[in-house]
Parts: C-alpha cells; structure tokens; sequence
C-alpha cells in the first residue's frame, strides 16, 4: 500500500529549462492567427499558453536590472499581465484578440533575450 509520503516528489517546475522552441512555435501560432477566422474560443486558448510561457520567462534572471531596454520589457510584461488588463468573459473577441497578440510579442521580445535562448529565438 502507497500513501501520499511514499509518492516522489515532484520536479519544481522553476527547474525546468525553458522549452524555446516550443514558446518560439506558440507565439508564432499566436502571431498567425486572423481574427476573422479565429472564434473566441480559440483566442482564449492560446492567449492563456502565451500567458503561461510569458510567466516562465518573467520567473528567469533575464539580465533587466543591467539592461534598461529589458527593464522596460519586463516592466510591460508584468502590467501585461495583471488581472485588471486581462480580457474578461464580457469582452469583445477583437480586444481578446489583440490583447493575445500584445503579450505573444512581448513574449517574443523577451524570448529573443532569454540567455536559454542563446540571444535569439529559434
């Protein structure tokens, strides 16, 4: 019999390197997208993995606080992403949609700055 003591723990997910190619092929997907042929659905799906990709990157040391051009970033990003800013469920698709493609380049911008990344995004 296993109790919840015997589980492993699990790896902190702040130790994980971060997937560039993934973030690069989802902002890119986030980038593509037309808002006439896109439903709102599909905004918010991929507006809340652009968020979750944006975050991990925020959690890394990205060199803003000897950069002010990362400082500046880092500084919208985070306005970017609180709860006041983000689209509600009352909020027309094109402000949904502009606003996924708002922190999918920021996340790029920031992606291309990543030391992960090597200086650039794949």
């Amino acid at each position: 019999m296993t109790t919840v003591t015997d589980r492993r723990k699990a790896p902190a997910v702040d130790n994980q390197p971060i997937d560039t190619e993934l973030i690069a092929d989802s902002t890119d997907a986030a980038l593509r997208m037309k808002l006439g042929t896109s439903t709102r659905e599909s905004i918010d799906i991929r507006t809340t993995a652009v968020i979750e990709q944006l975050n991990r990157l925020l959690g890394m040391d990205l060199g803003a606080d000897e950069d002010p051009d990362i400082r500046q970033l880092v500084r919208r990003a985070n306005k970017l992403l609180e709860l006041s800013e983000r689209p509600t469920k009352e909020t027309p698709a094109f402000s949904a949609f502009f606003y996924m493609r708002d922190v999918a380049s920021l996340t790029r911008r920031l992606l291309w700055v990543c030391p992960e990344a090597g200086g650039h995004a794949p």
